[in-house]
Order: C-alpha cells, then structure tokens, then sequence
C-alpha cells in the first residue's frame, strides 16, 4: 500500500485519530502531579504549560487580586507570569518539584509592575485639561493597602510566608536567598505593617 493509500485508509477498529491521542494525553496530564508536568514542561511540551495553568489559574488569580487596586488587572498577571515560566524555565526554583512558588512570586511582582503603571496613567489622567474621573476600588482592606506600600523584597517574603503559607527555607529556597534573611525582612516588615496600621488606626 503507498503512503497515500494509508492515509486514505478507514482507521481500523480501535485505533485513536491524533487528536484523540491529544485529548487522552491531556487528560492525563491532569492527574499528573507538578514534578512530572515540569519535566514535560522542561522538554518543550505546551500541553503540560496549559496542564499547570489549568491547575493553578484561579489560585493565582485570587493572589494577584489582592495585590492590586483594580481586579481586571489580576488576569494580565497571571497570564504575564505564565509567560515568563515558559521563557525562563531552564532557570525556575522549584519548591518540593513544584513551580507554584515561583509563580505566586512572579505574579506578586507583575501586579507591582501593573500597580505602578496603573498609578502613572492616573497621575496623567490628573494632569489632564479635561478632568476625567478614574475608577478606583476602595474595597482594599487597611492590611492589603500596606502591605502594597512595602519595599518589593519585604513585600515578596510577606506574600509567600504569611498570606501563601510556604515555610521560611521555602520562601529562601524560591527568592534565592539564605534562610536569616527571610527572617530579618520578615520582621522589619512586620514591624512597618503594625506601624502602619496603628497610625490608621489612631487616624480614625
């Protein structure tokens, strides 16, 4: 039979067209946990990228929700964040063979990117002859308005400790840095967030 016969040829009882391999493979990607998606993910394989988006998408949201001021800003984090998993997956940290703490840390430091040109286009909108009204969402607690207020380092190692939960030699493990650094940029921020809200506080 030649090559063009074959691929005219009727499938033959239980044989799968690609696209059902595709799906079957999908699916059982699903049930694969993180280590095993990563090393797909590390071999070029996109199915395994959309697997752990899949898995992490609403999480990760959420996360980046409570970080800035305008939650429509949220989606463009995680996607951006997503987007820099793929490009520097050779160089990730993972966490117990996850990338979820590497995610939660890079979308924490898209929504601070996002913040800030949020912040400059109101600033613009401000300066305009027309005054036009921005919206603005004033369903931020008093704790999420400071934390966004810290420096960038203290505010990466309060997200993951405390809101993420992750162990100080896990937040050390994902940021690169040693275990009594965790510890000293947790407290100075502890002690700036109890200050800040004392003040709040005292204000009301």
């Amino acid at each position: 039979m030649s090559e063009v016969d074959r691929q005219r040829a009727p499938l033959g009882h239980g044989e799968e067209t690609e696209e059902e391999r595709r799906v079957v493979s999908g699916a059982d990607m699903g049930s694969e946990d993180d280590a095993g998606l990563w090393a797909r993910v590390l071999g070029g394989d996109e199915l395994a990228l959309a697997a752990l988006f899949d898995r992490y998408d609403g999480r990760l949201f959420r996360h980046a929700s409570r970080l800035l001021t305008h939650r429509e800003d949220a989606k463009d984090a995680v996607t951006v964040a997503f987007f820099e998993l793929w490009r520097k997956r050779a160089s990730v940290r993972l966490v117990e063979g996850s990338p979820l703490p590497w995610l939660l840390n890079t979308v924490a430091h898209c929504a601070r990117n996002l913040e800030r040109s949020g912040r400059r286009y109101r600033a613009l909108l401000d300066r305009a002859p027309v005054s036009v009204a921005a919206p603005h969402d004033h369903d931020d607690s008093d704790v999420m308005a400071a934390l966004r207020r810290l420096p960038e380092r203290e505010q990466a190692v309060v997200v993951l400790s405390v809101l993420e939960g992750y162990a100080e030699r896990e937040v050390a493990q994902v940021l690169g840095i040693p275990v009594g650094t965790v510890k000293s940029r947790l407290a100075r921020a502890k002690t700036k967030l109890r200050g800040e809200l004392g003040q709040e506080g005292a204000r009301a």
